[in-house]
């Protein structure tokens, strides 16, 4: 049973960085897909960024292009995300997500196409 654990969320001006981990455990496939989703309070489970096992797809949400950086360390089987010049909008839940193999049902912007989630982390961004 695939496992993944967040860590990195917290408080921070608006204008700053935070950098979040997710570290994944009992993964058997050799090729996944894995994301990280947001969800504020009231709103749906919004996608944010996605990367592949060999890191050669990765795609952003536009409200995060060009601020938000995913990037995986194959070694330690953890994913990354690297927020930068952070918005009080970015505040919400952040998840981390993976599928198994390479078929993402309904897409890899959508929540439905993955298996695994972490318990989330929290970002609050101060205006």
């Amino acid at each position: 049973q695939v496992q993944l654990v967040e860590s990195g969320g917290g408080l921070v001006q608006a204008g700053g960085s935070l950098r979040l981990s997710c570290a994944t455990s009992g993964r058997t496939f050799s090729w996944y897909v894995m994301g990280w989703f947001r969800q504020a309070p009231g709103k749906e489970r919004e996608f944010i960024a996605t990367i592949n096992w060999s890191g050669g797809n990765i795609y952003y949400a536009d409200s995060v292009k060009g601020r938000f950086t995913i990037s995986r360390d194959n070694a330690k089987n953890t994913i990354y995300l690297q927020m930068n010049s952070l918005k009080p909008e970015d505040t919400a839940v952040y998840y981390c997500a993976e599928v198994s193999g390479t078929y993402l049902r309904e897409g890899y912007y959508s929540h439905k196409s993955y298996d695994y989630w972490g318990q989330g982390t929290q970002v609050t961004v101060s205006s």
